[in-house]
């Protein structure tokens, strides 16, 4: 369809009354070319250096599909020092060699995925939360990459049968494609992503610390106020890019260009793909594939402390939209709402259907003991908190709701929830409340986690409970620990290293005896870790 200029500045309009923050910037990409674009606010507050074009940002996980691209151009086009013959043979010994045995020795995990997010195994940056880390620590790649590659030792689900977010499997990626091919891999995606794309001032910064100037990333909000962002991490494969809106634009000509071509990357990357059951996948080589009120849409978002972005395409139309902001408003929501105002699309409605009291409650996964919780919503609907972040649920019918990625039921007790991209079925049961007080004394006490190789301290400090962990990083924070109901606990993780962080784990004590003999801990991220009492 046919998209005006005048039409896109006119939904830019739109943004400022939707949009509060320091800083960002947003462009539309048609045919390969820029249409439009709108830069607000500025840089860094203190100084009064407004936002650019030019300004660098963080595009975080953006990065997966690049690198993706850099895998799969090798494969293609491998370096002088790659042997001839079966490339994918070489990543996939390296792959059986950077981790343990336990991980590769029935052959069930392969390249592709770590490639889909379908590997099942959990992401290290929540699990740095159980290795002691504290929010603003610091994570060195090399010195302690290693240690928490050495950690993962078992899967949170059997290889390619689910969906499961986890930048580990991009870290690992980073890794292989750096020993395979004897180049670094800042040398590599400089090669065969930015120059290709004509991103001239793209470039790889896997340190958080040492940023480009001028930008600075901002915590808080306009109640709170804007806090400067502290991020000590390094990353890479999984995340590490910084690029400008000048050069996100570059990039998505490249990728309207490469629909063309048979033989880009991209082609390959977008394939339809499918869970080892034969059932469709909806993310592949880095890249989520999101149905926009029927419109099929490819890309993906970004996120560090400080910072987001989202970019998405829509192939059938050779339309993209790029968000980047330096705070933490969604910048998937603000690509979503210029892609609809530019098509028109029109949210579907529903008939106005009233939550029975029944949905409210904490409900628990029979498989992975994670805690779900149901809370009132606007009218019409219900906010299940499941993976990390609560999600808005349109009520069908009394006991019946859907959205883009779930569906739930609720019968008597019982809440049924197919997460649809994750590929998965959950049966979860209500934890029954109870007036009587809790004797935290009962609870509290030191657990390990072989596995991991990770401490938890229980503490009852003054008839409050907290909660706190030791490992290979550190000592880190204690936090609050709040009560369900039966034996079940959450631990508060309102901030971790990466961004968002876990949000809160599902602490699950296993009794024997009227006494507690270990404890189960989990996250959407990194599920069923189990403690054993000291």
């Amino acid at each position: 369809m046919s998209v005006s200029e005048q039409l896109v500045q006119s939904v830019f309009k739109t943004i400022p009354p939707r949009l509060r923050g320091p800083g960002g910037a947003v462009a539309v990409v048609k045919d390969g070319h820029l249409l439009g674009q709108t830069v607000w606010g500025y840089a860094d507050l203190d100084r009064r250096i407004p936002m650019t074009a030019d300004t660098p940002m963080p595009i975080c996980s953006i990065s997966k599909q690049m690198t993706c691209a850099v895998l799969l151009d090798l494969e293609r086009n491998p370096t002088s020092s790659m042997s001839k013959g079966d490339i994918r043979g070489q990543f996939e010994a390296e792959l059986k060699r950077l981790l343990r045995p336990e991980m590769t020795k029935d052959g069930k995990l392969t390249l592709e995925h770590l490639c889909d997010n379908r590997s099942g195994i959990r992401d290290y940056w929540a699990l740095t939360t159980l290795w002691g880390a504290k929010p603003e620590g610091r994570f060195d790649l090399d010195k302690d990459g290693p240690q928490a590659r050495d950690r993962l030792r078992s899967f949170h689900f059997e290889p390619g049968t689910e969906y499961s977010y986890s930048n580990t499997n991009f870290h690992i990626l980073a890794r292989i494609i750096e020993k395979v091919s004897g180049e670094s891999f800042e040398v590599l995606l400089g090669e065969r992503v930015f120059g290709p794309a004509e991103m001239k001032t793209a470039r790889l910064c896997a340190d958080t610390s040492k940023l480009p100037e001028p930008c600075v990333g901002y915590e808080g909000d306009e109640k709170r106020g804007y806090t400067p962002a502290v991020n000590r991490i390094e990353w890479d494969g999984d995340a590490g890019i910084v690029a400008s809106l000048s050069d996100m634009v570059a990039y998505e000509g490249y990728l309207d260009r490469s629909l063309s071509d048979p033989t880009s990357w991209y082609q390959a990357a977008i394939e339809p793909s499918q869970y080892s059951d034969g059932t469709s996948a909806v993310y592949r080589y880095g890249l989520s594939h999101v149905d926009v009120e029927g419109v099929e849409t490819i890309g993906h978002g970004g996120a560090l402390r400080g910072f987001r972005s989202r970019r998405l395409q829509v192939p059938k139309e050779r339309l993209s939209v790029v968000a980047m902001l330096n705070h933490e408003s969604e910048a998937g929501a603000l690509a979503e709402h210029v892609l609809r105002g530019i098509l028109n699309l029109q949210k579907p409605q529903f008939p106005v259907v009233a939550p029975t009291p029944d949905w409210f409650g904490t409900f628990i996964d029979d498989r992975t003991f994670l805690a779900i919780t149901v809370s009132p919503s606007v009218k019409g609907k219900i906010s299940i908190y499941y993976a990390g972040y609560p999600e808005s649920i349109t009520l069908t019918e009394p006991f019946r709701g859907v959205s883009r990625d779930m569906t739930a039921t609720l019968t008597l007790d019982t809440l049924h929830i197919e997460r649809l991209k994750d590929h998965r079925a959950l049966r979860a049961v209500r934890v029954a409340q109870s007036d009587t007080p809790v004797d935290n004394a009962f609870y509290q006490g030191d657990f390990y986690c072989d596995e991991i190789d990770s401490i938890f301290h229980c503490y009852d400090q003054g008839g409050v409970m907290f909660g706190a962990f030791d490992g290979f990083l550190g000592e880190g924070p204690v936090q609050p620990m709040r009560y369900i109901g039966g034996h079940v606990w959450t631990l508060s993780c309102p901030r971790g290293m990466d961004a968002p962080a876990p949000g809160d784990w599902t602490v699950v004590f296993k009794c024997e005896k009227d006494a507690v003999v270990g404890v189960g801990i989990g996250c959407w991220l990194a599920r069923s870790l189990y403690f054993v009492k000291q």
